[in-house]
């Protein structure tokens, strides 16, 4: 695979790239402190398993917004200043976890603080609906259809080289001081604003294709009308999709399980959590750029079926460990010797998945429309956020760890089939890849 030498870009694209990289540069401080938030929620703040379930929803609940808000957000000329209005409104409430107690006896049992922790989550992620859609809008339109995954690749890479390092530091200072988050997080408000700043600047010029502006009620109806009529139209893009629900519903069905598993399974510390979580994403790390380029080069629906399957097959790791408990201790972190398997398949999934939740969408269409496609993608995402992470604190309460990854892993096998079986009966053409 060659690499493009920064020389050879347009002025245009060494912007882009500049403010890209240095948006994800700061995004992956943030990353990194959010990484263990869960963990944290648990242990620290020793809120139950559902409401821990409940926080991870609101990651992927908000997208709710894009269903029947799309149409509004791609009528505002003007998205440069709502991306700055956004990071002011959603950031700067992380300095509240300032005034937050920092003693176990002031946040055991039904405490104010666990609802007011949630709160002040269910706003941050609430940029993401505005947030995501735009880097793709973005990119797509600055970066060339050459350098659109691999420079993507190298943004997302330097990301998780800071997340990871901030997830290790993080990891021991919560080890060191299991309230050290209330002194962190209003840092990261005044980052986040700067990050999204950043984002801002990225050069875009609004085409004549913005939707004219209507009331409430037609704008819903007319946002979920555009998503129906595409996955309607688009076959292809109508099975990704589907793949894709039974993906998260694997996903987010497991996700606070595995939480529960590092905590109530396994007793691990901080900085086990933090070593696991970044010795799979310095895997991610170092094949990333080579999954760059090769999601261009394929159909997304294959480069789906390599990411699916690997994060089966490292669920299955986890079923293991419980039969085969063996470990090894060091540093204060406890290394189990099947999960040295889990750290390989996550790592394959990470690289994966970071490129094919954040831009498969786009293979699907031409670049102005990359937006709306996103929006569809993540709208949907949001839809299996609303049962999907209970249904698998349930499941684990009903039956245990085994049955509820079972569960999930049953889900990523049929959504590897559908994208299989997808690209064999409706293939893109050439032409439609490089739209």
């Amino acid at each position: 695979m060659r690499i493009p030498v920064f020389s050879e870009l347009q002025p245009q694209e060494k912007k882009t790239f500049a403010l890209h990289f240095s948006y994800s540069i700061i995004e992956g401080i943030l990353a990194g402190l959010i990484a263990l938030n869960e963990f944290v929620f648990v242990k620290s703040l020793l809120g139950t398993s559902y409401q821990m379930s409940v926080l991870f929803q609101f990651s992927t609940l908000v997208f709710l917004v894009l269903i029947f808000f799309s149409t509004f957000l791609r009528q505002i000329r003007d998205k440069k200043r709502l991306l700055r209005r956004t990071a002011l409104l959603t950031r700067l409430p992380l300095l509240l976890l300032y005034f937050f107690p920092r003693s176990p006896e002031q946040l055991a049992g039904d405490t104010v603080y666990h609802y007011l922790f949630l709160a002040i989550f269910l706003v941050y992620f609430l940029a993401n609906p505005i947030v995501f859609p735009s880097i793709n809008l973005f990119l797509k339109n600055a970066y060339s259809h050459e350098h659109f995954g691999k420079f993507y690749s190298y943004a997302t890479t330097a990301n998780k080289i800071v997340m990871m390092v901030t997830t290790f530091i993080y990891g021991w200072a919560l080890d060191a001081d299991n309230y050290i988050f209330v002194y962190m997080f209003p840092v990261a408000a005044l980052l986040g604003v700067l990050s999204i700043t950043l984002l801002s600047m990225i050069p875009y010029r609004d085409d004549d294709t913005t939707p004219k502006k209507h009331g409430l009620w037609e704008g819903i109806r007319q946002s979920v009308a555009e998503m129906i009529s595409i996955l309607i139209k688009n076959v292809p893009y109508r099975h990704y999709q589907t793949g894709f629900m039974f993906y998260g519903f694997g996903f987010m069905g497991s996700f606070t399980v595995i939480i529960l598993f590092w905590d109530h399974g396994l007793g691990l510390n901080y900085s086990s959590v933090a070593f696991y979580r970044n010795a799979y994403n310095l895997l991610a790390i170092l094949i990333l750029p080579f999954f760059g380029g090769l999601i261009g080069s394929i159909d997304p629906r294959r480069f789906a079926v390599i990411s699916f399957l690997s994060m089966a097959a490292y669920i299955f790791t986890l079923i293991l460990t419980q039969h085969y408990d063996s470990y090894t201790e060091f540093w204060g972190i406890t290394l189990y010797h099947t999960l040295i398997f889990y750290i390989l398949f996550h790592g394959i999934f990470a690289a994966t998945m970071v490129l094919m939740w954040s831009i498969g969408s786009a293979y699907f269409c031409t670049p102005a429309e990359a937006g709306i496609y996103q929006s569809i993608h993540l709208g949907l995402t949001a839809l299996r956020a609303l049962f999907a992470p209970l249904l698998g604190v349930l499941f684990y309460e009903l039956w245990g760890f085994t049955v509820a990854f079972s569960i999930s892993i049953t889900s990523l096998l049929i959504g590897s089939t559908i994208m299989w079986w997808s690209e064999l009966k409706h293939p893109l053409t050439k032409k439609s890849l490089l739209k």
